[in-house]
């Protein structure tokens, strides 16, 4: 039973992190099928857009999951062993547009957010590297 919570957890976090490109995979996939069957294109280019295009996004995709998760990892570790951790932050986007993040200044990390009583908004770790 906790592996396959384990793996729903794991989908959720793949659909949070990639869902944009997930739709714009989807919407580049509509555009190759309409191209590729007009009657100007060879009668199988459908079959061969939609397999290289498709592959293509699918490669991408997972390693833009496959980093990212990487990077999550690595500030959750440096979080631990207190060590500072920059976010982005997207509340001012013109003075401030990073905030240093240390447990010493009582950020707690709650599954994939850093939290604090002194912000109104969680930093996801997605947008965070370490210092």
């Amino acid at each position: 039973m906790l592996l396959y919570a384990q793996k729903g957890y794991h989908m959720q976090k793949f659909f949070i992190l990639e869902g944009a490109y997930l739709m714009i995979a989807l919407f580049v996939l509509a555009i190759t099928l309409f191209v590729s069957t007009r009657p100007f294109m060879p009668r199988a280019a459908y079959k061969k857009g939609l397999l290289w295009v498709g592959l293509v996004i699918v490669l991408m995709i997972g390693t833009h999951y496959w980093i990212t998760t990487s990077r999550m990892a690595e500030v959750k570790a440096a979080f631990a062993a207190n060590q500072p951790v920059l976010c982005e932050s997207r509340m001012q986007r013109k003075v401030a547009q990073s905030v240093e993040i240390l447990r010493a200044r009582e950020w707690s990390l709650r599954g994939d957010l850093f939290v604090s009583p002194h912000y109104s908004r969680p930093f996801h770790t997605a947008r965070c590297i370490v210092k």
